[in-house]
């Protein structure tokens, strides 16, 4: 997918899911009818990327999740009456076909993250975003998610347009080892381990010519999502869903909040502010009272802020820095940088003053 220009998104809530504990190892071969899958719950039908406001998908969407010591495992449902797809070779750009998208941000910092895609011919685009492409990326294509293993189930015929199909099912297990690129451990999440994720399908209209399926020439793809982005843009990990790991093999297991959720969308906003004066003005802001003349909505206070935002130039930038008061009492502060990386102040990410 293209990414959007460089504006700020409209406030959704990220929608979250307990990924429960996988008691065997399954067959993967594309079907999600099997034994394996019975524990795991459905996430919520996917939505348009803009969010409720927008209509419901024709088609509907969703997905499963399970975990074990080996391999996160995914799986997708998707209703369509005509499944086709062209793209053979791997690292094709496989959203140009009808796809089915997986984005993971094991930290939480908005950069460093994974997606795959795949398309009903079993066709895999991988790649790893050191940072996303509204802040420079670039993309690593070359990289590839080793020991994939991803398989398709047609209900129906593929590329026929003849008839009318039910759809298609994708099932994956992504090993943990492949996941080595975002300074964390290669290895399974701890138990109630929370990661920012998202799902993604792209859905091409199409006409029938001379017997195939044809995209038609110079209609916008469709975009449908599990948490909604606020924006045609997938590539903005802060509005991403989250996904709690529980050790459990049973579930429902209730999802944790997210209580540094506000003073995180205090600090993106700042980020999408001083993008914004940047580009009017040429420069960053040197003080928040310079943005809030631009966005008055930038000082509303949530009732877990704490204290006053901190902010600051830097010699690469600028950085700012909003507390939060948990549940239990405790003072978390979290920073944002000219870049969009977030994280929390004293965990000490990679090259977080530059």
């Amino acid at each position: 997918m293209i990414p959007s220009p460089h504006v700020p998104p409209t406030a959704q809530q990220p929608r979250s899911y307990s990924c429960l504990r996988a008691s065997r190892a399954p067959e993967i071969d594309g079907r999600l009818n099997k034994p394996f899958w019975w524990s795991a719950p459905w996430t919520e039908d996917f939505v348009d990327i803009q969010g409720d406001a927008m209509p419901r998908p024709r088609f509907r969407t969703r997905a499963k999740l399970l975990w074990d010591d080996d391999h996160l495992y995914i799986g997708a449902e998707l209703e369509e009456p005509h499944v086709w797809a062209t793209l053979t070779h791997r690292d094709s750009i496989v959203y140009h076909d009808n796809d089915f998208e997986v984005f993971l941000n094991p930290t939480g910092d908005s950069h460093r993250y994974y997606e795959v895609e795949v398309n009903a011919l079993n066709t895999i685009f991988d790649l790893f975003l050191p940072k996303p492409y509204r802040d420079g990326g670039p993309a690593d294509h070359g990289w590839d998610v080793a020991g994939l293993q991803t398989a398709i189930h047609i209900d129906g015929t593929l590329n026929d347009p003849s008839d009318t199909d039910r759809g298609w099912s994708v099932e994956m297990a992504i090993p943990w080892p492949a996941l080595d690129r975002h300074g964390g451990a290669a290895g399974p999440p701890a138990d109630g381990e929370q990661w920012r994720v998202n799902f993604s399908r792209v859905q091409w209209d199409h006409r029938f010519a001379d017997g195939r399926y044809e995209k038609i020439p110079a209609r916008a793809e469709h975009n449908w999502v599990w948490s909604p982005q606020g924006i045609i843009d997938m590539h903005r990990p802060e509005q991403w869903g989250v996904v709690q790991f529980d050790a459990a093999r049973a579930g429902p297991v209730p999802v944790r909040p997210d209580e540094s959720l506000q003073a995180r969308q205090v600090l993106h906003r700042i980020y999408y502010a001083q993008a914004a004066h940047r580009r009017a003005a040429g420069s960053w802001a040197s003080s928040i009272e310079a943005l809030t003349g631009r966005d008055v909505w930038l000082l509303q206070r949530g009732p877990r802020l704490s204290g006053p935002l901190d902010f600051r130039l830097t010699e690469a930038g600028w950085k700012a820095r909003q507390a939060v008061r948990t549940s239990d009492g405790r003072i978390r502060t979290f920073c944002i940088r000219q870049d969009s990386l977030i994280w929390e102040d004293g965990t000490s990410p990679y090259d977080a003053d530059a």
